[in-house]
């Protein structure tokens, strides 16, 4: 992988180092595959063991619980994330969740929560959730209807969620529910709960297009003591969106690493695909579409770069600047790996070439972590609060 935008003043020597050492691992491990693994959650097992023996989950979990940096860094998270997926996308989910589903302890966790778990997670020993969704609680957090009671020392969870990653094979879920009678997004808590819960049962394995552990979640009088709940009780959502926050950024991040892929791949085939008596890279309209690729890539790249540091270095509030970010990432890399595909003809729809699997693989980043809608009321909003702001 190119890793010459990582000389941008965006980052420093540390993020050019783990770039150049993660690239180097990835590739001597990443394995062609049709992202179809008969066994999809061995794979993520192994690739979570992998990233934590090799010390990248370090990453992901601050340096005073076994972390490389003394905060979460999301310039790192970047980093690891475009790097990842450049080469696995199963890869990237594992480094990716380990973070999201332990970010929220990070954030709010008591010392005793802290100790018990990051280090497992930053050594993968430990697998990560992030346990927020529900049928008919997505993009609209605030229509949460699971609820936790409190009961004596204990807290009682009950309801379902859904679309959770990781479902199935976690070790432990941070868990979002409504404590208070609240409506909208007043009242929602977030509890840690182990796997083993009493009442936590996975209630169904959802297949996607590109296959990763994933599962509808059932808590039926689930049982976990007071010492469960993350920070304060009813602060849940400003929790969840902290650490949305955190992360979005390296959504794009990821998206980027596809496209850089699909880019890398279109150049390959054009410059040996024969055609017309040359080669498929002398048509014009091939050189159009590379140039559109590559210019659609890098501001892809400098939105997210730009997002990484506003937050690390200038200490920034980024929901704008990572809602950009991603919204411009992942719908350029769908247009990037389209292109791609397009550049490969019959082939580019071959099970188990690079660009279908890339093809599948980016469509759930649109998604994910708030749909591309959502990013532009977020974007939208914040315009407006500013425009405001300026003429009061």
């Amino acid at each position: 992988m190119d890793v010459a935008h990582f000389e941008w003043p965006f980052f420093d020597d540390a993020h050019r180092e783990f770039a150049r050492e993660l690239g180097a691992w990835a590739a001597a491990r990443a394995i062609a595959h049709d992202g179809k693994a008969a066994d999809v959650d061995a794979a993520c097992r192994q690739w979570v063991r992998a990233l934590g023996a090799a010390g990248h989950l370090r990453h992901c979990v601050p340096a005073a619980h076994g972390g490389a940096r003394p905060a979460l860094d999301s310039r790192s998270l970047c980093v690891a994330r475009e790097t990842l997926a450049y080469h696995d996308g199963l890869a990237d989910f594992a480094f990716a969740m380990q973070g999201l589903g332990s970010g929220p302890i990070t954030l709010s966790g008591s010392d005793a929560q802290r100790a018990q778990w990051l280090p497992k997670v930053a050594r993968g020993e430990a697998i990560a959730a992030f346990a927020l969704s529900e049928a008919n609680a997505g993009s609209d957090v605030g229509a949460m209807a699971m609820r936790a009671r409190r009961d004596g020392a204990d807290y009682v969870l009950d309801g379902e969620k859904t679309w959770i990653s990781n479902g199935g094979i976690a070790d432990f879920y941070c868990v979002f529910a409504r404590t208070g009678s609240e409506r909208g997004a007043r009242g929602i808590s977030a509890f840690l709960v182990p796997a083993d819960a009493p009442g936590l049962a996975v209630a169904e394995r959802i297949d996607v297009i590109a296959p990763h552990p994933l599962a509808r979640l059932a808590f039926d009088g689930c049982r976990v003591p007071a010492g469960a709940l993350l920070g304060a009780e009813g602060e849940g959502f400003k929790l969840a969106m902290r650490t949305l926050d955190i992360f979005r950024a390296s959504v794009a991040a990821a998206a980027n690493g596809f496209a850089r892929r699909a880019l890398d791949e279109a150049v390959a085939r054009a410059t040996s695909r024969a055609m017309f008596g040359a080669t498929l890279a002398d048509l014009q309209l091939t050189q159009a579409a590379l140039g559109e690729m590559a210019a659609e890539l890098d501001a892809a790249v400098l939105l997210t770069a730009r997002a990484a540091w506003a937050r690390d270095v200038a200490g920034r509030r980024t929901t704008r600047e990572a809602a950009m970010a991603k919204m411009a990432a992942t719908e350029g890399a769908q247009r990037v790996i389209d292109r791609a595909v397009q550049l490969h003809g019959g082939l580019g729809v071959r099970s188990g070439q690079v660009v279908e699997r890339l093809y599948r693989e980016i469509r759930s980043l649109r998604i994910y972590e708030g749909a591309t809608e959502v990013q532009k009321l977020i974007i939208g909003r914040d315009v407006l609060a500013a425009g405001r702001a300026q003429g009061a």
